[in-house]
């Protein structure tokens, strides 16, 4: 989505002319969200063919220089250009693997006699094959994750009038020819899902695959129980692709169907022949692939980027959209010939291609190239129209946004007339052609009516019904019983929303909020329905220990927001600190923390530490001793902030009546961004530092303050490590996340196991520790938040005596017991303990008091009635922690 917020980040003291706004990045905010993530896990090289794809030949090194002022990407980054959009590699493992790790493409000289380097992104992809070897649905013994939802978000943002129910970026659609009422969709890091009832209500069903990036879904229409899904989002998450899923009973059940060649690949479209079952073609980052024997095997016929395909019945004729234009297939896909379009730009930013269902005769491309217009450079849009045989231009749409068409971008025709087209971009238009006129109507963005949420990725039609259409875009699931003119969200179940930070107030257990991809910040207040409160792109958030409903969230590029009531939409006034002029405000998501402990200091960091004690009002600027960019934050105490690096460096500094110069600490491993810190209260102790880099130690343990780290990495998985937690009631016992899964140790890192029994194959971004409710909870992208009680639920009560006390006869006293977390469900019980036979002995009643944020006092006043003296105990019963 873009939108307020969306521009480049613009360094302090930046003069703009009377109602001049900021230019948007060129690839839009999504493409330097992502850069930002490769390069923190050390896919530089990925990270540069990603702008390579994304933007124009010019823009690429204004990309690059953008990142690196922001210290997302190292200055200088621009490397020697490869050919740009074709991304040729051989495979050594030509044959399918079934349920086992496919070997690694080595890199071959593409056209132009360089090498095109992507070994890394492809060993993260076996890694997460390794990882999931040992991992898999619960298992009987021990503790058990389980989803807070977002079941959905009410009050969602659009770019239109009106508000909507949210869920996650949906990135495939796919409806059964067999059951009008059956829909697939495939979230971008959040599975596959099935809906039986039109997108009502939908169930998971690939949370233990080996990934849960999806980037394409089809159905065999001669067969319609089997369907293929692509694993890696073409779009986003191409790195984490890892083969091909296939079910065999409609999408309810999936299996490995093949890993090579397209390890590391993600995909944009895969199309089953409707005359015959057994030829499959792919587009995918690395080309476009055709399969005889059912997905089996494949073999790589262009391998230019390819990212849409189009055959209908009735029609031998095969068309590819591909990075190097227009491509036809007379032959099953076998040879491919370039179609000439006039104007073409010759290579393109994004292209996709579709022939008409009712009329195959009739054909439409939709692309976006050369020339790019303004400081942004906004790619051109085009439109071609195939009648007789003769492509034509057609007049875009009035108002189609193309600054991200490499994220956001498909064509479709619909079923039952050829003259009527769905552009999708970050709207969806669509066009009308009748007496040689083109009409276009905006149908997600609205002045007036319903409108949905913005960047559309996938479009589906539902079979023996034209007029019926699924949306599939940054914000879920649509569907449309008039052609897109009014919408009904599909978002009730899908719990697919994509957390980057999230944050709790210790003082109860069903009380949460967090920062998510593209949806804003959104609270949890016990149900499963959770709220909108903020739009933007949501990132880190915090609590005030002391008082929560002081909170704190962050939008893209450092802008901080407080609100003083817990969060209500509205409420929120921005406090984001004033940057000295030339200084860029660090990273898409900032770093933001809370003391822990005590106290009402607040930390931000971009290129600078700003600190605060007294939530906000007021800042002081500590300044880097060398340039460099915040990546991590932990504050321990009011008086001690720690602060991370993207460079590896740790900073500390102190407040002794004003904040010391920050200081630095031994850096655990250069070159690494620091992901996470966690310290004991002063910083002079035990120190935790985590790294999202691999190839390297991602997870350090320092015990005097940060002089010296240990690598406690042994035993995890060769993946990103992006967050820490640690027990507060036993500190030897510590979690991590990593891209997949979370894992624990009990002797302070000396060794790891795996925590993630009934936990979805997510990427883990962040991860809190309730220290009352003793619940961790862990934020994904795209399975929303999970929790988990890390020592079990309570089976059973915990019972005790409190305190003993005596009364005199007739005699009536208060007692009161304190620190009680306000967490717990606790009940009271006088008893005697001298027995009085036939009639009762004592009456007492309980009252509360809640101490502070997070603990109660109990006022228990106890009366005598009887004539005698009196002994009893003062029992409690613990019936829940949560």
């Amino acid at each position: 989505m873009e939108g307020p917020g969306d521009e480049a980040p613009v360094p302090a003291g930046t003069v703009l002319e009377e109602g001049e706004s900021p230019p948007r990045p060129p690839g839009g905010k999504a493409l330097l969200r992502l850069l930002q993530m490769l390069e923190s896990d050390g896919l530089t090289e990925l990270a540069e063919e990603t702008v390579q794809s994304a933007v124009s030949d010019e823009a690429v090194a204004e990309v690059m220089e953008i990142a690196a002022e922001a210290g997302i990407a190292p200055a200088g980054g621009k490397r020697p250009k490869r050919q740009r959009k074709s991304t040729a590699r051989k495979s050594t493992a030509r044959k399918s693997t079934t349920g086992r790790t496919a070997r690694a493409e080595e890199p071959e000289p593409d056209e132009a006699g360089t090498l095109d380097d992507t070994a890394t992104a492809e060993s993260i992809a076996t890694a997460y094959l390794e990882a999931t070897e040992q991992m898999g649905p619960p298992v009987g013994l021990g503790p058990h994750w389980r989803s807070c939802g977002p079941w959905t978000v009410i009050n969602g943002q659009t770019y239109g009038s009106s508000r909507v129910n949210v869920s996650g970026r949906v990135s495939a659609l796919a409806t059964d020819p067999s059951n009008a009422a059956h829909v697939l969709a495939g979230a971008a890091n959040g599975g596959v899902w099935e809906s039986f009832n039109r997108g009502a209500s939908w169930s998971p069903r690939t949370d233990y695959q080996a990934t849960l990036t999806v980037g394409a879904l089809a159905f065999d229409r001669s067969a319609p129980a089997t369907v293929y899904c692509g694993t890696g989002e073409g779009d986003w998450w191409s790195y984490l692709g890892v083969g091909i899923l296939r079910s065999t009973n409609g999408g309810t059940t999936w299996s490995t169907l093949c890993t090579a060649p397209f390890v590391g690949q993600g995909f944009y479209c895969i199309v089953v022949d409707p005359a015959d079952g057994r030829r499959l073609y792919a587009g995918t980052t690395r080309g476009l692939y055709v399969s005889t024997d059912r997905g089996v095997n494949w073999t790589r016929r262009r391998s230019a980027r390819t990212w849409s395909i189009s055959k209908v019945p009735g029609s031998a004729q095969i068309l590819a959209g591909c990075s190097d234009g227009l491509f036809r297939s007379n032959d099953n896909g076998t040879t491919w010939t370039r179609i000439g379009l006039r104007g073409s730009p010759g290579s393109f930013d994004r292209l996709a291609v579709a022939i008409a269902p009712s009329n195959p005769r009739i054909a439409y491309a939709w692309g976006t190239g050369a020339p790019y217009t303004g400081p942004s450079s906004i790619p051109t849009a085009y439109l071609w129209r195939r009648a007789r045989g003769v492509w034509t231009a057609v007049g875009i749409p009035p108002g189609a946004a193309t600054g991200q068409s490499w994220y956001d971008w498909y064509l479709a025709v619909a079923p039952d007339r050829s003259n009527q087209i769905y552009c999708g971009a970050i709207d969806i238009h669509r066009g009308t052609l009748s007496s040689g006129t083109w009409t276009w109507v905006n149908l997600s963005s609205k002045t007036v009516g319903n409108s949905i949420h913005p960047d559309q990725h996938s479009i589906a039609f539902e079979p023996g019904a034209p007029n019926t259409v699924y949306a599939g875009n940054d914000g879920g699931v649509y569907r449309s019983r008039d052609r897109g003119i009014t919408w009904v969200h599909c978002n009730n179940g899908l719990q697919i929303s994509e957390f980057e930070y999230i944050a709790h107030h210790v003082g109860t257990s069903r009380w949460l909020i967090g920062g998510t991809q593209d949806n804003g910040t959104n609270r949890w207040t016990g149900p499963s329905t959770w709220e909108h409160v903020s739009d933007a792109d949501g990132g880190d958030c915090g609590v005030n220990r002391a008082n929560p409903q002081v909170v704190f969230h962050t939008w893209q590029w450092g802008r901080l927001w407080r609100s003083t009531n817990g969060g209500n939409f509205g409420s929120w006034v921005n406090i984001t600190p004033a940057r000295p002029a030339g200084e860029g405000p660090g990273l898409f998501y900032v770093p933001f923390e809370c003391s822990a402990t005590t106290g009402n200091t607040i930390a931000v960091g971009g290129q600078a530490l700003y600190v605060s004690r007294d939530l906000g009002t007021t800042w002081t600027r500590l300044g880097f001793p060398a340039a460099g960019t915040a990546s991590a934050l932990y504050i321990p105490d009011a008086d001690t902030v720690i602060v991370g690096l993207t460079d590896g460096r740790i900073f500390r500094t102190r407040w002794t009546g004003s904040w010391g110069a920050l200081a630095a600490l031994t850096t655990p491993r250069a070159g690494a961004w620091v992901s996470d810190l966690h310290a004991t209260p002063g910083g002079g102790g035990r120190i935790w530092a985590t790294s999202s880099r691999v190839g390297g130690g991602r997870v350090f343990r320092s015990e005097d303050g940060g002089n010296t780290w240990t690598n406690v990495s042994a035993g995890l998985p060769n993946l990103p490590i992006n967050a820490v937690e640690v027990d507060s009631g036993n500190a030897q016992r510590v979690w991590v996340a990593a891209d997949l899964g979370v894992y624990q140790s009990w002797n302070s890192g000396a060794s790891w196991s795996n925590f993630s029994s009934a936990l979805p194959n997510a990427y883990i971004g962040d991860l809190v520790f309730h220290p009352h409710a003793r619940v961790l909870r862990a934020g994904t992208r795209n399975r929303g938040v999970w929790e988990i009680p890390v020592d079990g639920w309570m089976t059973q009560p915990w019972c005790g005596v409190q305190w003993t006390g005596s009364l005199a006869a007739n005699e009536t006293r208060r007692w009161f017991t304190w620190g009680w977390p306000a967490t717990w469900h606790v009940l009271w019980t006088v008893m005697p303990t001298t027995p009085r036979p036939g009639a009762p002995q004592v009456r007492w009643t309980v009252e509360v008091e809640r101490g502070d944020a997070e603990r109660c006092t109990y006022w228990i006043s106890v009366t005598n009635l009887t004539p005698s003296p009196l002994q009893f105990e003062g029992r409690f019963a613990v019936l829940s922690r949560y």
